[in-house]
């Protein structure tokens, strides 16, 4: 897996190389503990695919310009603090098998930290007056944090139906990729339909990106460091579940309910819902659903010449569904 991103990197190699040393400008202060904590986050970085996103879709309809580096750094920016917040609200002390900020440095410090990250990112588009990007991420900080609480909320209910599971999902995770896909035609002053058209290519992709995420829970040999059934334990209502429940019968579905609302720290319950999942076909149901979105992805990628970039985001998309982690 990590030589496919090496070879969907290729034709980025040098931006994503300068990009590392930008992004760790961008995040300086003048205050030595949070330029520890920031040095931390630099050194344990993933692999930064959102960038990769910024890059590729910026190459596909013209150059890589500095505009370009500011809009993949506000997105950076804003990933890692969302990460930061989300271990705090989470309680995670484990963040790709290093310790969380909020472990190392407690809540207070990680609260703080991930607010500066993303005043840095409002600051870089407007110290440069980049506001089509302000606008960009002003929106995406907002519907993240819509697409968090709805999930909250509904997992307290459990009335989640298919519509506003994509609608959760669609705030969550794909209003950031597809983020970075209009920021990336935004650097080359793509005009308003191409700047959609690129935004809904990265929502096809953030759709079908996590579905897969949600599909590790059921995989008992997943290598995310995910504890399978996860999910159901913090009732957390995802796509195969949600299609399993509404085709079952009533019987099965008030018995399998029960489990999630009352059941779901009994381990013996958990592992026989996650089986009558597998038996009622919700895998299958959510695998073609992301393959679907896969496919709407790729056709608005199709409507582009062939060349390098097109290839890698061909790549980029395969890899999206095909992770092991």
């Amino acid at each position: 897996m990590a030589n496919i991103v090496e070879e969907i990197k290729r034709p980025i190699n040098e931006e994503m190389k300068l990009f590392e040393q930008k992004f760790y400008e961008s995040m300086q202060s003048k205050v030595a503990l949070l330029d520890k904590v920031t040095r931390f986050i630099v050194t344990t970085k993933g692999k930064q695919m959102r960038p990769m996103f910024v890059f590729l879709c910026a190459k596909l309809i013209g150059d890589v310009n500095e505009k370009t580096y500011r809009g993949a750094s506000m997105i950076e920016l804003i990933h890692t603090a969302t990460l930061v917040h989300d271990d705090v609200v989470d309680e995670s002390f484990k963040r790709r098998n290093f310790f969380s900020i909020n472990a190392l440095w407690k809540n207070k410090i990680a609260v703080l930290v991930g607010d500066f990250l993303l005043s840095k990112a409002v600051l870089l588009s407007t110290d440069h007056k980049d506001y089509d990007l302000l606008s960009v991420i002003s929106r995406t900080i907002r519907e993240m944090s819509e697409g968090e609480l709805l999930q909250l909320e509904k997992a307290r209910k459990l009335d989640i139906t298919e519509d506003v599971y994509y609608e959760i999902i669609r705030q969550k995770t794909a209003t950031l990729i597809a983020a970075c896909c209009e920021i990336g035609a935004l650097s080359n002053d793509a005009d308003e339909n191409l700047a959609k058209k690129m935004m809904q290519f990265g929502t096809y992709t953030g759709m079908a990106f996590q579905i897969k995420d949600d599909l590790f829970d059921y995989l008992s040999s997943n290598v995310i460091g995910k504890p399978v059934g996860i999910d159901i334990k913090e009732q957390k209502m995802t796509l195969p579940l949600i299609h399993t429940l509404k085709i079952a019968s009533e019987t099965d579905r008030k018995y399998y309910f029960n489990t999630i609302k009352r059941y779901n720290n009994d381990q013996k319950r958990v592992k026989e819902l996650i089986a009558f999942v597998k038996s009622s076909g919700g895998l299958d149901y959510a695998i073609t659903v992301m393959k679907d979105f896969q496919q709407k992805a790729k056709d608005i990628l199709d409507e582009f010449p062939d060349s390098e970039v097109r290839k890698s985001l061909h790549m980029m998309l395969d890899y999206v569904i095909e992770r092991k982690f």
